[in-house]
């Protein structure tokens, strides 16, 4: 490893035309990609992959299309403005399926760019807070580029490397992005305790970032046994930690430790999981595999959506063609819930959208991608109630699904059910 003196110096080993892989989540180089863009007179043609990121994303900007080629692997909120499915486009693809597109060859890697701890005494740094597909993009790529930052946590797992692997670094001490603390709704909380009352003491739980989340982490305080097996985490399942509801003991794989690919969380929370021994950030291919899922007691997949049609085909990357996120991880929990001793995959949403559209539809809108096939969904939850659809006719789904809809919709819905299927009113 080389130290570089400035980010000048670090980016001037990417040329035009390479394929550029960025760090993401909380370990986003807001810093470095702020400064990227002031190489962007000498560039053309630069490929950027990266999961979701914070920050500003500059590079993303339409000025800058002749310089950078965004290919996103999730779309993140700050890159949803600038998507033209040109300049800055979106690659489909299982959060678990993301390393076999560097270590297969399907994208070939010229330059990876990481956010790094210190180094310890042993010469060895960790991506921190985000393994990912991060470590995949280290292993293949021709150039690895890092910033060493204080604030990174020594996390253990597959997210350590020697400084041997790493080619050029700028040390650059950042703090790590940290999600505003939000205020729960009251529909939230319902949500939260619908979801909470389908949980039992000693589950396996998937918990992801957002209210809804944190919603379900408010009512399982007075839980035990519950076990952490997740693609990310954040600090609604800190609380559960620090609460000892969540502790690890009734895990059949991994037992007595915290599993997941990334976080995105408080301060605090990066401050817990530096150099502790119960949390491991491994990679994602790893995390995700429904078979090693599964062979933890009563996983609980709690999930979310943009909509669900009354069939229970589930919409959850995109608004009608537009696209807001990504597939990620949600088929590999679903079905490794459904598949796990007493597991329970769990869709979760408010019945309407902020501008009152009901997410229950007869159809969904045209153009919207199915992440999640109505033969993979079984219990559904809104503020209104839960339904399992598991074993139900297209009709009783129909049924099941119109009952937890927004009250306001129903008798709509139920109109075009029977029109759906050619039954006169």
């Amino acid at each position: 490893m080389k130290l570089v003196s400035s980010p000048k110096e670090l980016f001037a080993h990417i040329k035009s035309n390479d394929s550029l892989f960025v760090h993401a989540g909380a370990a986003t180089p807001i810093y470095l990609l702020n400064e990227l863009v002031k190489e962007a007179p000498r560039l053309k043609n630069v490929e950027i992959l990266h999961m979701h990121t914070e920050g500003p994303a500059p590079y993303a900007q339409p000025e800058y299309a002749e310089s950078f080629h965004v290919s996103n692997l999730f779309v993140g909120k700050n890159i949803r403005p600038f998507m033209n499915y040109e300049s800055v486009d979106y690659i489909p693809c299982f959060l678990s399926e993301l390393p076999l597109l560097f270590r297969n060859g399907f994208k070939k890697l010229n330059v990876a760019l990481v956010n790094v701890s210190t180094p310890d005494k042993h010469g060895y740094v960790s991506l921190g807070v985000s393994v990912d597909c991060a470590k995949a993009a280290v292993e293949t790529a021709d150039i690895v580029l890092a910033q060493i930052n204080s604030h990174m946590p020594r996390v253990h797992g597959d997210g350590l490397l020697h400084v041997d692997e790493i080619d050029f670094a700028f040390h650059y001490d950042e703090k790590l992005y940290s999600p505003k603390h939000a205020v729960l709704t009251e529909t939230e909380m319902k949500i939260g305790k619908n979801i909470a009352n389908l949980i039992e003491d000693g589950s396996t739980l998937q918990l992801g970032i957002g209210n809804i989340p944190n919603a379900v982490c408010n009512f399982l305080k007075g839980h035990k046994h519950l076990g952490l097996h997740t693609e990310m985490w954040s600090d609604g399942a800190f609380e559960l930690i620090k609460c000892g509801a969540i502790d690890n003991s009734k895990k059949n794989f991994h037992q007595g430790k915290c599993i997941s690919t990334f976080m995105i969380g408080s301060q605090e929370l990066y401050a817990y999981a530096n150099d502790n021994m119960t949390v491991e950030n491994l990679d994602v291919s790893y995390v995700n595999y429904p078979i090693y899922i599964m062979r933890n007691p009563k996983v609980t997949a709690i999930n979310s959506c943009v909509e669900i049609d009354l069939t229970g085909q589930v919409c959850a990357d995109s608004i009608g063609t537009r696209h807001i996120s990504g597939v990620g991880g949600q088929m590999d929990f679903m079905r490794a819930a459904a598949l796990s001793q007493g597991g329970k995959p769990i869709m979760a949403f408010t019945s309407t959208t902020p501008k009152g559209e009901s997410r229950i539809a007869n159809i969904l809108k045209p153009g919207a991608g199915v992440v999640t096939t109505r033969a993979h969904v079984h219990y559904v939850v809104t503020e209104h109630g839960v339904v399992n659809l598991f074993g139900k006719t297209l009709g009783e789904r129909a049924k099941a699904l119109i009952s937890i809809a927004h009250p306001e919709h129903r008798e709509r819905l139920e109109r075009e059910w029977r029109e759906r299927i050619g039954k006169k009113a």
